[in-house]
């Protein structure tokens, strides 16, 4: 009863929790890396430094007046948020955040699931995620939140084909979907060495399917104006931003995972805390990212994908098997 019912409810608990308090202060870090890498602060007046800056934002779109629009489909207006943050949430369930601990003599794994199919499970329901953006900006009644919303599910769809490719090389040296499996095959030596080109496209791909800039379609302020969530206000925009934020942490999490080894790293660092370094710094890189880059035309983020990133993903999934198959 315990092994099958309590563990997993408070195992649901600690993950819902912790992540949920990491993406409200992923915020902080982002506004205060911008700030810094800006020549600025970033938030100071709202505790030490700004710290209590996410809660009083928290605060403060729980309290603002939730508009609807009069011609919107309220039913699919409220429920494409919801989408949005329950997909994002879901994906944290088979992402492995370190090795099996033992308390009080039982043996814990640090996962809510490890399906045998974990990979597959992630890329299948990350595909849902697009859906809370076209229906966001479709039942808004608003013609700029629609366009948003068509361009960024066929951004979103488009470099979600390159993603799975990359995914697809790692799946092929490993021999198994399992993420937990995946994460043991790097032992010795780090996928990122073995497949730095199926790195690289996935790398690229996410940040895309992340809609950060410079792929920052779905929103394109100087094109549209906000793009698909432009009706919404209070909490459901809120939830749209939290999302956002959750999906990078994810995606963070799965760069660690399937190409930077995991848990796995020098035995005076705890796995746990190895495997959070490695999240961080990837959301440190698409902070970075985002410092630095320009939005692209929407037609040039189309070109990288189909033209550039997709040809290249097929050629490495290619030159893999057949290192494979004379090896």
């Amino acid at each position: 009863m315990v092994e099958y019912l309590i563990i997993p409810v408070i195992k649901l608990i600690v993950i819902f929790s912790v992540f949920m308090l990491i993406a409200a202060y992923t915020t902080y870090m982002e506004r205060k890396v911008l700030g810094h890498m800006q020549m600025r602060y970033g938030p100071m007046r709202v505790g030490f430094h700004g710290l209590l800056q996410p809660i009083a934002d928290g605060i403060k779109n729980f309290f603002k007046e939730d508009v609807i629009p009069e011609n919107a489909d309220k039913t699919v207006f409220m429920l494409a948020p919801a989408i949005s943050i329950t997909v994002a949430v879901i994906l944290l369930s088979v992402i492995p955040f370190g090795p099996p601990i033992t308390i009080f003599g039982r043996k814990i794994n640090l996962y809510l699931a490890n399906p045998s199919i974990g990979i597959l499970f992630i890329l299948g329901l990350s595909t849902l995620g697009s859906y809370g953006t076209i229906l966001g900006g479709w039942s808004s009644g608003n013609k700029y939140g629609y366009m948003g919303g068509l361009r960024g599910s066929a951004m979103i769809i488009s470099y979600e084909i390159s993603m799975a490719f990359a995914v697809v090389s790692i799946i092929m040296i490993t021999g198994s979907f399992s993420i937990v499996d995946m994460v043991n095959a790097q032992t010795g030596v780090w996928n990122v060495f073995k497949q730095p080109v199926a790195f690289l496209v996935f790398m690229i791909s996410g940040v895309a399917e992340l809609n950060r800039t410079p792929f920052d379609m779905p929103e394109a302020e100087s094109e549209l104006c906000c793009g698909y969530n432009v009706e919404y206000s209070s909490m459901k925009f809120a939830l749209f931003f939290l999302a956002e934020y959750i999906h990078m942490i994810v995606f963070a999490s799965l760069v660690a995972t399937l190409f930077l080894g995991g848990w796995h790293g020098p035995a005076f660092v705890p796995g746990v805390v190895w495997f959070f370094l490695k999240m961080f710094t990837v959301i440190f890189l698409c902070i970075w990212v985002r410092a630095t880059f320009p939005r692209l035309r929407y037609d040039k983020v189309m070109k990288l994908e189909w033209k550039f990133l997709l040809p290249v993903a097929l050629l490495n999934v290619l030159a893999t098997g057949l290192v494979m198959a004379v090896l």
